[in-house]
């Protein structure tokens, strides 16, 4: 859970207290070219002071959509070599959060909660729960499909 954790705070971190340097190294480096060039603390920065006009104009939507695949991968990749996710579908909250909070980037701009626009930062993150709850329940479904299946045999 530690590693998680670590993985939240910055990709790649997880990986070092696993031992997997080069693999933390290269997910610290393509966070870093993200995070950069998409202007991604620009844009928490303005959206914390409630600006979020000027964090949507600040990000750069094209290089910030590769950030919540390799954003969720290194948690995954962390939680995996820690000797998590012994279940062959535990990858699946993982991978749904990453495929919602990048759809909740694409359509930002159009999608209002009490008549307000989120920005690029808040709503992809709102975005992260169905990720989770889409995840967790296809693979209890696709487990309990997959043990009726073996049962059969």
């Amino acid at each position: 859970m530690e590693r998680i954790f670590w993985s939240i705070a910055f990709p790649g971190f997880g990986q070092f207290l696993n031992g997997k340097y080069i693999k933390g190294i290269t997910f610290i480096i393509l966070e870093l070219v993200i995070n950069v060039r998409a202007n991604f603390n620009e844009a928490i920065y303005y959206s914390f002071l409630g600006k979020i006009e000027k964090a949507s104009e600040t990000a750069e939507i094209g290089w910030l959509m590769f950030y919540p695949c390799i954003y969720f991968f290194a948690m995954w990749d962390a939680f995996k070599d820690d000797g998590g996710g012994k279940h062959p579908l535990t990858f699946l909250p993982f991978a749904f959060c990453a495929y919602s909070v990048t759809v909740g980037l694409m359509y930002y701009s159009k999608i209002e909660i009490a008549h307000q626009n989120l920005g690029p930062v808040f709503l992809p993150m709102l975005f992260v729960i169905p990720g989770i709850l889409i995840g967790l329940l296809l693979k209890i479904l696709l487990s309990f499909l997959l043990n009726v299946k073996k049962e059969q045999n």
